[in-house]
């Protein structure tokens, strides 16, 4: 096995933090998988991996390494496929981060369709609601809803998505339907979101008639830090919450959550597609990027 080869496998390893996996991935036998990164370690005089039964981690050599030859491998596919026959094609591995929710509501059922028009596409799909390093951590692309902070990253827009106010029907059976926020305090309870950055709880927000934006302190019985529990505590009658409308669109029709105080809804928060800056995009983000637009295109505000 080549130099290029075993960058390739270490790399392969260092992602996925297994031989095993890697050995899969590569459609390699384990042995060989092993030999290549003990012979990369051997030629550079360097331990790149902490091996131990249960997991694989990468030594500060093994990061410095991975750090230069990732990119470095990204660059070779791209000019591989350049002179590739099948040039419709899409080839390789794609670590794209998103929000949970639109990992599982809108990107998962979606992918059997790319991945048939894209058979030699590997996917890794991080899901979180937590802001994440994407240089360090590898990733090539991210999906991010509201205000963005971090100008090293180049940032293309999408558009916007409406927030709405909901809660379930037992909740208002028992509380009342609010018609304006000035009747939330003290009548009503919200369920609290807090800040994946801050880890503060969220006031509640509206824009009033005149366009201008207010925060209203709403108590709360339950707190939670993610959106999948959020939803949750609401439909189980906990409080009002601020949502984006995709998200529990199938949940309004169902008649499990109902949408109140419409003419005071939050501000409309802003979703982005963010990746490093680099020379050029490899065809693999760009095959992404094109496809989650058409897949967000029905759920943004016009």
């Amino acid at each position: 096995m080549d130099r290029f080869e075993q960058y390739r496998v270490f790399v392969q390893v260092a992602e996925m933090g297994s031989f095993i996996k890697a050995a899969n991935a590569l459609e390699l036998p384990r042995a060989s998988v092993s030999a290549a990164v003990q012979q990369l370690e051997a030629q550079l005089g360097a331990r790149l991996l902490h091996r131990t039964t249960r997991q694989v981690r990468l030594t500060a050599d093994g990061g410095q390494l991975l750090d230069r030859v990732r990119p470095l491998l990204g660059e070779v596919e791209e000019i591989e496929q350049l002179f590739q026959a099948g040039q419709r094609q899409v080839a390789g591995r794609l670590r794209v981060d998103v929000p949970s929710r639109i990992a599982r509501r809108l990107i998962a059922p979606a992918l059997p369709a790319l991945l048939r028009r894209h058979p030699r596409l590997h996917l890794f799909l991080g899901s979180s609601d937590r802001a994440i390093d994407l240089v360090q951590e590898g990733v090539d692309c991210a999906v991010r809803i509201g205000t963005l902070h971090d100008s090293s990253l180049v940032v293309r827009p999408l558009g916007t998505i409406a927030l709405i106010n909901c809660a379930s029907p037992a909740y208002l059976r028992d509380h009342g339907v609010p018609q304006r926020p000035d009747e939330l305090p003290p009548a009503h309870w919200m369920v609290g979101y807090a800040s994946p950055t801050t880890g503060r709880e969220l006031p509640w927000e509206y824009r009033a008639g005149d366009g201008t934006e207010h925060t209203l302190e709403v108590p709360s019985q339950v707190v939670a830090n993610n959106a999948e529990s959020y939803i949750a505590c609401c439909r189980a009658g906990l409080g009002l919450i601020q949502i984006p409308r995709f998200d529990v669109r199938h949940l309004l029709d169902a008649g499990e959550l109902v949408e109140v105080m419409p003419a005071y809804r939050a501000a409309s928060m802003p979703v982005s597609l963010l990746y490093p800056h680099r020379r050029q995009r490899s065809r693999r983000l760009a095959l992404f990027q094109e496809w989650f637009e058409e897949l967000m295109r029905e759920h943004l505000e016009a």
